[in-house]
């Protein structure tokens, strides 16, 4: 599904985000339909990748489920193998970006001089992809267009988008979350390396949103050659969609102004479906299983399912 244009009963706003359409049902429900399209360098790119949304939206579902005695979540029913409907929460303006390794932002962080990321000090002599002594928070403001932007701890309680005792909760979920899913992923031979989570609130209730512990939020290791790898200064295997970000890079594209989307051919569309069903199945431990559903049958099934909540 590259897009949806379902017209839902009690339906109040839509939002149409980078990958997904958003619909707000009575302003107390959320209806999430997780499309095909792949975003990356926060631009879309011009194909739909065939069953991503499904992936996405079920390795979700699988790792909320698994997590729900450590934080309440949004979910309330999954009609559809692309589509989860929710609770409408008032979000937090804040994601909560949690690292056990220093990768990606912050290594490159590291890497040009700079010890402290985003009023985090980060210890002197690591490599890339080390572990930290313990996992680090690294929050970014929640951008709608453009770029998330680094954003500490601090300047988060001062500048009153999140309040200190609301803080101080979102952090402890953070990181509670965050060792359940490096439990699971060690289960699977994998290394849980950074993720992020998004929260929201309803009266005195914090809920954890959108989806946790998926490919395209999180970034995992394979475990089996982690040691090695590291001792050799060798680059790590890694099973996250940062091989899409490679091979934009490789042809040239990293989002900037004048530059373009190289051609993404059939081969590579399929390569990178592949990859997700891959992912998967590493992540979950289960046997994907492709389901089509016509529009038509989509909108009647989330009638179906809002009528029930």
């Amino acid at each position: 599904m590259l897009e949806s244009n379902f017209k839902l009963p009690g339906q109040t706003a839509f939002y149409k985000g980078k990958v997904r359409d958003v619909y707000t049902i009575d302003d107390r429900l959320m209806v999430m339909v997780v499309s095909d399209r792949i975003s990356a360098f926060d631009v879309v790119l011009p194909r739909p990748i065939p069953y991503k949304g499904q992936v996405l939206n079920q390795v979700a579902a699988i790792m909320l489920e698994a997590t729900k005695d450590i934080v309440p979540n949004w979910v309330k029913s999954s009609p559809l193998p692309n589509v989860t409907i929710g609770l409408k929460c008032e979000t937090f303006p804040v994601e909560m970006v949690v690292r056990g390794n220093l990768t990606g932002h912050a290594w490159r962080t590291y890497k040009s001089g700079e010890r402290v990321l985003c009023g985090v000090t980060m210890p002197e002599g690591l490599k890339e992809n080390d572990f930290f002594p313990s996992p680090i928070i690294t929050p970014t403001t929640k951008a709608h267009e453009g770029h998330d932007e680094d954003i500490s701890r601090d300047e988060i309680i001062a500048q009153g988008l999140v309040s200190k005792e609301d803080y101080e909760q979102l952090e402890k979920y953070t990181l509670a979350l965050f060792e359940r899913g490096k439990e699971m992923a060690a289960k699977r031979g994998l290394i849980l390396v950074d993720t992020k989570y998004e929260f929201g609130k309803i009266g005195d209730t914090i809920y954890v949103i959108d989806e946790i512990h998926t490919p395209d939020s999180s970034r995992y290791f394979y475990a089996e050659g982690y040691e090695e790898n590291q001792k050799n200064g060798a680059q790590q295997k890694q099973l996250s969609k940062e091989f899409v970000r490679e091979w934009l890079m490789a042809n040239g594209f990293q989002g900037k102004d004048g530059q373009q989307v190289p051609e993404m051919t059939d081969e590579f569309v399929t390569s990178v479906s592949e990859r997700y069903i891959e992912l998967f199945e590493n992540i979950t431990g289960q046997k994907f299983v492709k389901e089509e559903v016509a529009a038509a049958d989509a909108e009647s099934r989330i009638i179906a399912a809002l009528k029930s909540l």
